[in-house]
């Protein structure tokens, strides 16, 4: 039961899915802005431009409402939404990881384990007074 639930905390606190978490927040609050943008002034246009000045424009034919101005709305809502997300989320992501992949941003390689662990080796012969040993020795198999 305990190893069950390491398994959990580990999987919840993952980069990713925290990160997750978050774009999901800020996607729902960004829809919820744009779909007001939609209902406040989009479906008002829309109607005033389809004639009769109906909230969102309706289409009457046989009786049947056909409420093409909702329609519109959502896919200019849909449209606006997506836009916003690729040129303020997408594209700076992409343009970052693109200087990444060509090594722009590269910064200093520093040592390797090994050499780290010999550096520390000679510098405790060295206080110890026995000087700088030779080249590592391998690991024994």
């Amino acid at each position: 039961m305990v190893g069950v639930l390491k398994g959990f905390k580990d999987f919840v606190f993952r980069g990713n899915v925290v990160d997750l978490a978050v774009a999901v927040v800020i996607g729902s609050a960004f829809t919820a802005v744009v779909t007001s943008f939609a209902d406040s002034f989009l479906q008002p246009l829309i109607g005033l431009l389809g004639g009769g000045g109906e909230l969102g424009g309706v289409l009457e034919v046989n009786g049947q409402e056909f409420t093409w101005g909702a329609f519109l709305s959502t896919v200019i809502t849909f449209l606006l939404t997506a836009a916003i997300v690729y040129f303020l989320v997408v594209l700076p992501i992409h343009r970052l990881f693109e200087r990444r992949v060509r090594g722009e941003e590269a910064g200093p390689i520093g040592p390797t384990e090994l050499e780290l662990l010999v550096e520390i080796r000679d510098l405790l012969r060295t206080q110890q007074g026995l000087g700088p040993a030779g080249p590592p020795r391998p690991p024994a198999p």
